[in-house]
């Protein structure tokens, strides 16, 4: 899905959202310089495999967290994990490094990747903001409507408490 089908979808399906278009960011510090509506409801999304390359995981925590990976490893019984190459992630969900997104999962047309997502967005607006395939925008939408979309795509989701 490009930036502009992914908008297409969700107006397709009534989901509520607000965009912000702004420049190219390829990291939380890049973010960071940035005017958003929801600072505090950005998320950073780790796109990681296990040693053997066979599970794969995306993992989105609010943009303040950091993430043990030892520490969900440990917690969610998986193997050793280590980021993916960007190679793996345009095979598997026809992202760029840079633009990693929970929207891209819809784009895993076998749904191979499982979809953590930190349970802090439900707290407050409920609101989470994620780049839609494309790192030039953000799009505000309720966390709770995003898990219901991927599920209805097919995608392992799980709600997980990440400190």
């Amino acid at each position: 899905m490009t930036k502009q089908e992914v908008y297409d979808f969700l107006n397709a399906k009534q989901i509520w959202h607000e965009i912000t278009e702004h420049a190219a960011v390829y990291n939380m510090q890049e973010l960071e310089q940035v005017e958003l509506p929801y600072p505090d409801r950005d998320a950073k999304n780790l796109f990681v495999r296990d040693d053997k390359r066979r599970n794969y995981y995306l993992i989105s925590v609010r943009g303040d967290k950091r993430v043990n990976l030892k520490d969900f490893r440990r917690k969610q019984g998986t193997k050793p994990l280590t980021f993916a190459s960007p190679k793996e992630l345009q095979a598997l969900l026809g992202l760029i490094p840079g633009a990693v997104t929970p929207f891209g999962l819809l784009n895993d047309a076998e749904c191979k990747v499982h979809f953590f997502i930190d349970q802090d967005f439900w707290q407050g607006s409920g609101l989470i903001g994620v780049h839609p395939n494309d790192n030039t925008a953000t799009v505000w939408l309720k966390a709770e409507d995003l898990v219901t979309l991927l599920r209805e795509h097919g995608t392992a989701v799980d709600l997980v408490d990440l400190e």
